[in-house]
C-alpha cells in the first residue's frame, strides 16, 4: 500500500542506512585507534584485564631501571674489589721479599705503605649514586648491612601485589667498616663473645728437673665454644726460645672432631683441636709436648721435666672475621722472620676473602643480568597478550570499512529511491 503520510520503503531505508553508519563508525575508530577494545563500553572484562596488565607493564619497567641501577653499583663494586685483589698480591710478593736476609726492610716498608694507601682509595671510590658496598660504617644511624635491589613485580589471583628484590649482604662484601667493634675484610675482626679463656704467659714456665716438666694453661673455660666459617683463634707458641704462631679456625675444630658445626663442647675436646693445631704449626707432638683437656681446661706440658725445656703462651687473640690485624697496620721495618711469616699468612687470608667477595658480586651481577632478560621478555609477552585482548585485526576491520561503505552507498541510493515514489504520486496530481 502507497501513503501519502507514511513512506514505509523510506524509512526502513533510513533504518538501514542508520545502522550502517553506526557500524561504520565503530570500524572508522578501530582502525584510527588500533584497539578493538578502546573503552569499557566495546568489552568491559577485556578493558579491565588490560588496564591492569598496563598498568603492572609500567611497574616492571620501573623494576628493569631498578635493575640497571643495581648492576651498574655491582660494576662498581666488583671493579673495586679486583683492584684490591691485586694490591694485596703486591703486599704479598713485598712481604715475601722482606725474607731474604739482608734486604733492606725500610725501603720495602715504603712501597708497602703506598699500597696500603691505594687500597683505602679504591675502597672509598668505589661509590655509585651515593652508595659504597666497599667501605661502610655500620654504626650509623639507621644503618642497614643488606642492600636491596628491585628485581621483580608480580600480582597474586587475588589482586595482591609483591615485590621480589636480589638481597647483597654488605658484611660480605665491605673491606673496611668504620665501626671498630666489627671490622671489613682487611681488617681485624672483634673478639669473640666466647673464647674459651684463651690464656697469655707473661714468661716461660719451665720444668723443675725433678719429675715436674715445664707446662702452661691455654684454656681455662671451655664450654660450649662455637667457631663459625670467618672465627679463629691464635696464639704464639714459644717453645725453648722458639715462636710458632698456631691458628686454631672452624676447619681445625671439624678436622679434629669430626664433624661439621665447628663446635667444641669440653677442655677434652678443645685438647683434640690443640692437638691439631700444633701439627699444622709443625711441632713434633710425640718428642715435643703434650696437650691434655680436662673438664674447662686445656694444658700444654714439655714431654721431659727439664729446668732447660721452656714454654710460653703469647699474642693470643680472637677474631670474628679471621683478621688479627688491618691491612694497614702491616709495618715490616723491624719485623722479625716470624712476624713476617704472620703477615704474609694474614694477607693470603685476606686476599682469600676478598676473592670470595668477588665471586658473591660477580654472582649477583649474573643473576640480575638474567632477571633483566627475563623482565624485557616478561613485558613484551604482557604486551602480545593485551594485544591478542583488545587490538583490532587491521585486515578485518579495512575488510569490513569497504564492505560498510558501499552498504552505505546502497543505501544512501535506496533512500533516494523511495523518497522518489511520494514524487511521482505527486506529479498524477499536476
Amino acid at each position: 500500500m502507497t501513503s501519502l503520510l507514511t513512506n514505509t520503503s523510506a524509512m526502513t531505508a533510513l533504518q538501514t542506512l542508520t545502522q550502517t553508519n553506526k557500524k561504520l563508525a565503530v570500524t572508522q575508530n578501530r582502525i584510527s585507534t588500533g584497539y578493538r577494545v578502546a573503552t569499557a563500553s566495546d568489552n568491559a572484562a577485556y578493558w579491565s584485564i588490560a588496564t591492569t596488565m598496563r598498568s603492572d607493564n609500567k611497574a616492571l619497567s620501573t623494576v628493569q631501571d631498578a635493575l640497571g641501577l643495581g648492576a651498574a653499583q655491582v660494576d662498581v663494586a666488583y671493579t673495586a674489589m679486583e683492584k684490591a685483589k691485586d694490591l694485596l698480591d703486591e703486599i704479598k710478593a713485598k712481604l715475601i721479599a722482606a725474607k731474604q736476609p739482608g734486604v733492606d726492610k725500610a725501603k720495602i716498608q715504603s712501597e708497602i705503605a703506598q699500597f696500603q694507601e691505594q687500597l683505602k682509595g679504591v675502597a672509598t671510590s668505589a661509590s655509585f649514586s651515593g652508595s659504597n658496598w666497599l667501605s661502610i660504617d655500620s654504626s650509623a644511624a639507621g644503618w642497614n648491612g643488606i642492600q636491596k635491589v628491585v628485581a621483580s613485580f608480580s600480582r597474586t589471583i587475588g589482586g595482591g601485589i609483591s615485590i621480589g628484590t636480589i638481597d647483597v649482604q654488605l658484611a660480605r662484601t665491605a673491606l673496611f667498616d668504620a665501626n671498630p667493634a666489627v671490622g671489613g675484610l682487611l681488617e681485624a675482626g672483634k673478639a669473640l663473645a666466647n673464647d674459651g679463656g684463651l690464656q697469655n704467659t707473661a714468661t716461660p714456665v719451665a720444668g723443675n728437673g725433678a719429675g715436674t716438666p715445664a707446662s702452661v694453661t691455654l684454656f681455662n673455660n671451655v664450654a660450649d665454644v662455637t667457631l663459625d666459617g670467618d672465627d679463629a683463634l691464635a696464639f704464639d707458641f714459644v717453645f725453648n726460645g722458639e715462636a710458632r704462631t698456631v691458628r686454631i679456625t672452624k676447619a681445625t675444630v671439624d678436622a679434629a672432631l669430626g664433624t661439621s658445626d665447628g663446635v667444641i663442647a669440653d677442655g677434652a675436646d678443645m685438647a683434640k683441636v690443640v692437638e691439631v693445631a700444633l701439627r699444622n704449626a709443625g711441632f713434633d707432638l710425640t718428642n715435643d709436648v703434650t696437650v691434655s683437656g680436662t673438664g674447662t681446661t686445656v694444658t700444654i706440658t714439655h714431654v721431659t721435666d727439664s729446668t732447660d725445656a721452656t714454654l710460653a703462651v703469647v699474642n693470643s687473640k680472637t677474631s670474628d672475621n679471621g683478621n688479627f690485624f688491618d691491612v694497614t697496620d702491616i709495618d715490616i721495618t723491624n719485623a722479625t722472620q716470624a712476624e713476617l711469616d704472620a703477615f704474609i699468612a694474614g694477607i693470603e687470608a685476606m686476599a682469600a676473602k676478598v676473592t670470595t667477595a668477588a665471586s658473591d658480586l660477580g654472582a649477583v651481577k649474573s643473576r640480575i643480568d638474567l632477571q633483566k632478560s627475563f623482565v624485557s621478555n616478561l613485558m613484551d609477552a604482557i604486551d602480545r597478550g593485551i594485544g591478542q585482548l583488545v587490538d583490532a585485526d587491521m585486515n578485518a576491520e579495512s575488510t569490513r570499512l569497504q564492505a560498510l561503505q558501499v552498504q552505505q552507498q546502497l543505501g544512501i541510493q535506496a533512500l533516494s529511491i523511495a523518497n522518489a515514489n511520494s514524487q511521482n504520486i505527486l506529479a498524477l496530481f499536476r
